[in-house]
């Protein structure tokens, strides 16, 4: 299994559509930075958020989740409380090969404020928006910037097909839109 280039991921983001809408380069002037880069895509947070709260004194239960827990916010500059959590989602839309298995990592800039990006691996055949997890791990509110890079996917490709891809086993979040919530 190998980490795949930038070459690769142009190629199956331009003529395979792994990646919608891909932007080719990185931008950076006065925002946090998107786009392909040497061995990996800078992916943006759409600016649609789920802000936890306590306004109700809700347990957090994933096999029973209420979103009663959660502010709802459309918004291009969301406010974190402090130690608190919200959830987001990619601008970009993920269509992932039958043999590659996709990891994200969050940005330095995001991981040195204290606020950390969580993703779970993209599995193969996996496609849909991904819903981000942010944590703010600081005492004081923090600002996660919509339309701009918080996190950076990084592509392995096997050497072997898989078997069973997720989308053959109907996984549960399969064509996810907008942010998702926890499933059983």
């Amino acid at each position: 299994m190998s980490i795949k280039a930038d070459r690769w991921i142009r190629e199956q983001a331009i003529n395979h559509k792994m990646i919608e809408p891909f932007v080719e380069s990185q931008k950076r002037e006065g925002v946090i930075s998107y786009g392909l880069s040497s061995y990996g895509y800078d992916a943006r947070v759409a600016p649609e958020f789920k802000i936890f709260t306590n306004v109700d004194n809700a347990l957090v239960d994933p096999k029973n989740f209420s979103d009663t827990s959660l502010v709802h916010r459309n918004t291009d500059v969301c406010i974190i409380p402090p130690n608190s959590f919200a959830l987001g989602r990619t601008v970009e839309y993920f269509r992932i090969p039958r043999d590659v298995l996709v990891v994200c990592l969050g940005k330095s800039t995001y991981a040195r404020c204290g606020i950390i990006v969580n993703v779970t691996p993209l599995e193969p055949e996996w496609e849909g928006h991904v819903t981000l997890e942010f944590s703010n791990t600081t005492p004081l509110p923090a600002k996660i910037y919509a339309n701009e890079g918080v996190c950076q996917f990084l592509f392995f490709q096997s050497d072997q097909t898989c078997e069973v891809s997720y989308r053959d086993r109907m996984g549960k979040y399969m064509g996810q839109t907008g942010v998702t919530l926890p499933k059983l």
